[in-house]
């Protein structure tokens, strides 16, 4: 039987080699295909066909992508993997190439993709097409969000020390700005790293992890963590959550989409990758310039 795992190296491979007329064969005729992260907006594509356009239009015409670096999570769920992986994108327009981090849930049922939701780096993707300028237009002319309700927080949280539990209390510990207490979710040794950040530091230790969150309180950003959906990872030390930020910045409402992969070992967090959609919040803030700028491979 085709695996989850299969279809989706199958996917990727043919992304490598261009295939890109192939590529919708992989999916249900009714499949659902998210993209949280996307610009200015999130994306929700319907059915094959609108499937096949996105390969043969957007991806196929503008960009080769050969992904490295894979790691597969496969779930408690059998349907349910999620895939961390990078990919050496090429523009054809430009001819730049650049690296950028992807991160895809994909529930695979009857030997063909049923649900994708995938969270690219687009903040590299318009870099490597050479412009900054429909980036910042796109969200110019978003119309504004409008902020929907709040999920209502579990009766009760998961075990202090278990993966959920952690997650748990890290999504509503923002929401509360209990800055001082986050750290102590963390390990004195760990790894926290935001791929979709340029330039962002790798957290070492829980004095980083203070550090950070004390920089998150004096920016007075507040939001509420809504709508989280967690996969257990086969490896019971793994949980990956995904989840929204709600929250206001100057008078304007945002939404931060996010899929974050922990690691907790003893109750604490040995190592996180939080994927985050910096663009919409620099967009929100008025600060897509000095986002850009901080890219290595800066668009002109």
């Amino acid at each position: 039987m085709t695996t989850p795992i299969d279809l989706f190296h199958r996917l990727i491979e043919g992304l490598a080699e261009g295939r890109y007329d192939e590529l919708s064969s992989l999916y249900a005729e009714d499949a659902v295909v998210e993209q949280p992260t996307a610009v200015p907006r999130p994306r929700r594509l319907e059915g094959r066909q609108a499937v096949h356009a996105l390969f043969t239009g957007n991806i196929g015409a503008t960009m080769r992508l050969v992904a490295h670096d894979v790691v597969v999570h496969e779930t408690t769920d059998p349907e349910v993997i999620v895939a961390e992986y990078r990919n050496t994108v090429e523009s054809f327009k430009t001819g730049r190439t650049t690296e950028n981090a992807n991160i895809l849930v994909i529930r695979a049922r009857g030997g063909l993709l049923a649900h994708t939701r995938d969270y690219h780096d687009y903040l590299k993707l318009a870099a490597v097409r050479g412009s900054i300028e429909p980036v910042i237009d796109a969200y110019a002319q978003a119309p504004a969000h409008v902020p929907g309700p709040v999920a209502p927080r579990p009766a009760e949280l998961a075990d202090r020390k278990s993966p959920l539990g952690v997650f748990q209390r890290l999504c509503f510990g923002v929401s509360d700005a209990r800055w001082a207490e986050l750290p102590d979710l963390y390990a004195e040794q760990t790894d926290v790293r935001h791929p979709f950040l340029p330039d962002a530091p790798v957290l070492k230790t829980r004095d980083d992890l203070r550090a950070h969150f004390a920089s998150a309180g004096e920016l007075g950003i507040r939001v509420q963590a809504t709508d989280l959906v967690t996969y257990q990872s086969a490896d019971p030390e793994v949980i990956i959550g995904e989840f929204g930020y709600e929250g206001e910045l100057g008078g304007k409402p945002f939404r931060i989409n996010n899929i974050f992969v922990v690691r907790v070992r003893d109750g604490l967090v040995v190592e996180s990758r939080d994927y985050g959609d910096h663009l919409a919040l620099a967009a929100t803030a008025g600060r897509l310039p000095e986002l850009f700028a901080s890219l290595d491979d800066q668009p002109s």
